[in-house]
C-alpha cells in the first residue's frame, strides 16, 4: 500500500506529486493500467507468448555479439 503523510505545511499539489511519484516506482501505476480491463485468459496467454519470444530474440541477438 502506498502512503504519504503530510502535515499542514505541505502543499496539496506536491503531496499529489509525491502519491504519484510512490505509485508509479512501485509499480501499482502499470498494474492498474494493465487490470483496466477485462482480457480472456487466452488473450493474456498469448501475450506471455510474444513478450517471451521477444526476450528469447533480445537474448539471441545479444549473445550473438558477444
Amino acid at each position: 500500500m502506498v502512503e504519504v503523510i503530510i502535515s499542514e505545511q505541505d502543499d496539496l499539489e506536491r503531496a499529489l506529486r509525491r502519491l504519484r511519484r510512490k505509485m508509479v516506482r512501485s509499480g501499482l501505476m502499470r498494474d492498474m493500467k494493465k487490470h483496466r480491463y477485462y482480457e480472456k485468459p487466452s488473450v493474456v496467454k498469448r501475450k506471455k507468448q510474444k513478450a517471451a519470444q521477444r526476450r528469447r530474440a533480445r537474448a539471441r541477438r545479444f549473445h550473438k555479439e558477444r
